[in-house]
């Protein structure tokens, strides 16, 4: 059960990101978004790095489940093209999307998470969201989601999400942790070290 819960978590995070610009393989950046190239925060020591890449599981997996996910979606649209790319992509004729990420609201989250989690484990496993906050982090805003969902015949799993935006690049943070699991202090202290640059 554990290993399966640290995949889908990865793959219900690039989920997400891939969901907010659907429909388009171009999407331009919202215009008021600054930059940033990184986002940073102290790992604490219960936590150590798993085989996947961004995923930091409690040094004492399996008999605890909690982990700190981070993923970074990059666009990729500050990368300058040659006067024949750019025409070569004019010739193509997409429809132009605008990144929606600033637009997210619960329930569009809670429809994409949780159909994403059904999927995953064939059941439908009442995923909800209790709270959608936006915030800002070192200027850059964002989102502080709080959640749970529970599988058949296993514990409930709750899950804090920072998603931090910026013209080219959303972070975005993954607290998860079974019932049964007690650390919401130290998940606290590490949220506080959040930082985007």
């Amino acid at each position: 059960m554990k290993r399966k819960v640290l995949g889908i978590v990865m793959a219900v995070v690039m989920f997400v990101m891939t969901a907010l610009c659907t429909n388009s393989t171009k999407v331009f950046a919202e215009e008021d978004l600054k930059e940033a190239s990184c986002c940073s925060f102290v790992v604490p020591p219960q936590f150590v790095p798993s085989s996947v890449k961004g995923l930091f599981i409690n040094k004492d997996h399996p008999m605890e489940s909690s982990t700190i996910q981070y993923s970074v979606y990059y666009n990729k649209l500050d990368v300058v093209l040659t006067n024949r790319e750019r025409a070569a992509l004019a010739e193509i004729n997409e429809p132009k999307v605008t990144d929606k990420s600033t637009d997210l609201t619960k329930g569009i989250y809670q429809e994409t998470i949780s159909a994403a989690y059904n999927s995953e484990y064939g059941e439908d496993v009442g995923y909800s969201v209790s709270s959608f906050d936006k915030i800002t982090v070192d200027g850059y805003p964002g989102y502080k989601i709080e959640a749970s969902f529970r599988a058949a015949d296993q514990e409930t799993v709750y899950q804090t999400v920072y998603m931090l935006l910026s013209r080219y690049r959303t972070f975005t943070i993954t607290f998860q942790r079974a019932e049964d699991d007690d650390c919401q202090d130290v998940f606290s202290e590490c949220q506080s070290t959040i930082h985007v640059h």
